[in-house]
Formats: C-alpha cells, sequence, structure tokens
C-alpha cells in the first residue's frame, strides 16, 4: 500500500502535475513529473517547493479495461512506484497513465517501462 502521506488527492493537483510537469512515455505508461522548482507563483497547491514528501498519483481509464483489470492494474503500479518513491527529490508530485498495453503486463514489465520513464523525465 501508498502511505497517505504520499497520494495525489486532489483533481486541481493532477491537472497541474499533466499541464506543468514534464513528460516521458513509454509503450504501457506516460509520467508526468512535477518538481517544487517548477510549480508557478502564487499556486496554492500540494506541490509547492517544500520538503514534504513526494506524492504520486495514478490514471487508469476504462481503454485499460474492464473494473477488474483496471484495478489489477492499479494495484502493481502503486507497488511499483513504492519501491522506487526514495528516488524522487522531496516534495516532487507523480502522475503515473496507464495505457491500455499495461492490461497484460506484469509487475516487472511495468517496472522496467517505469524506470526508464523517470530516468528520462528526472535528467
Amino acid at each position: 500500500m501508498l502511505p497517505a502521506a504520499n497520494r495525489l488527492t486532489r483533481s486541481q493537483d493532477f491537472g497541474l502535475v499533466v499541464r506543468r510537469g514534464r513528460r516521458a512515455g513509454r509503450p504501457r505508461l506516460v509520467v508526468h513529473v512535477l518538481s517544487p522548482a517548477q510549480v508557478p507563483a502564487g499556486t496554492s497547491t500540494s506541490a509547492q517547493p517544500t520538503l514534504e514528501p513526494s506524492k504520486v498519483g495514478f490514471v487508469v481509464s476504462k481503454a485499460v479495461g474492464n473494473s477488474v483489470v483496471r484495478h489489477r492494474v492499479s494495484r502493481r503500479l502503486r507497488h511499483v512506484v513504492r519501491d522506487r518513491l526514495n528516488l524522487l527529490p522531496p516534495g516532487t508530485s507523480l502522475v503515473v497513465r496507464a495505457l491500455a498495453p499495461s492490461a497484460d503486463a506484469n509487475s516487472a514489465e511495468l517496472g522496467r517501462d517505469l524506470d526508464a520513464a523517470l530516468r528520462k523525465v528526472l535528467r
């Protein structure tokens, strides 16, 4: 389970990360990362520059599959991201958007795609 302090929950925060953050795509997922330095001044969100823990949110649409498949993909992504939280700088917001091929992927494949996308976006 992903700790509550590391969950991105507000719709405004998801929108800010997707609109303003850096993006990297892989065959099974797309990663959006917003570092504290990229947040516009005067924006009151949890992504503001602080020493807060990194926050992560997931988007798994109906394009991935039915409810059972979407929840399975969400659980796998949560598990994969939880092991990599320490790689993110403090205060970073991350949105992981699952694509349709993620329905047939195992945790190792999702982990490889996530690692490659994070390497690209965190350069």
